[in-house]
């Protein structure tokens, strides 16, 4: 009997991170959620947590498919120490668009990968983002797209809040969620054809 060959599975269920890998032509097997707690640890600080969550998302869907190449990534907004949460509700969006009113972020998302040997990388992608100053019509008008819900930060930059950008230095594709360059990258140093979506 041959032994199978190695999968290719994403340890998210987030739409966005797989059409991000689709653009450059990466498809998944399977795409797994990863149920981890994202709480933060006292005075864990924004790239701490983004580190952690990756690695414990990374552990959870390698353990129950062993042999395959799992990526795993997680993207935290950091206002200085200060961690913005995924909004629940309207009145936390507001909060979140308040903090980044006229003043830079920093959008950390740590992105890990594993080969069918075990071998684990992990990359930390860095990016900033800076908003114009946001003025109460234009907060609500965000906050009635809804594009807020389930947002790192309370806003998705490849929608409207894209009008809000006035700078950005980084990886733009890591502020969507997932820092494409260095995840391609990650997955063939571990052995993945990046070129053609096979092993």
């Amino acid at each position: 009997m041959m032994p199978a060959q190695p999968q290719f599975v994403l340890a998210s269920a987030s739409p966005r991170r797989r059409e991000l890998l689709l653009q450059i032509g990466l498809l998944p097997d399977a795409a797994i959620a990863a149920d981890v707690d994202e709480s933060p640890l006292p005075r864990e600080t924004p790239p701490e947590l983004a580190r952690r969550l990756a690695r414990a998302k990374l552990t959870r869907i390698r353990d129950d498919h062993p042999g395959n190449f799992i990526l795993a990534a997680d993207t935290v907004v950091g206002v200085g120490r200060r961690i913005l949460p995924k909004p629940v509700d309207e009145d936390q969006a507001r909060g979140c668009l308040a903090l980044l009113s006229g003043r830079r972020h920093h959008v950390f998302t740590a992105v890990a990968a594993s080969g069918p040997d075990g071998t684990e990388r992990l990359r930390l992608v860095d990016s900033v983002v800076a908003f114009k100053r946001l003025s109460a019509a234009e907060t609500a008008w965000y906050l009635e797209s809804g594009e807020w819900r389930d947002k790192a930060g309370g806003y998705a930059i490849q929608g409207r809040a894209g009008r809000f950008v006035r700078f950005l230095r980084g990886s733009y594709s890591n502020v969507v969620g997932l820092p494409l360059f260095e995840t391609a990258n990650l997955l063939e140093g571990l052995g993945y054809c990046v070129h053609d979506g096979a092993p």
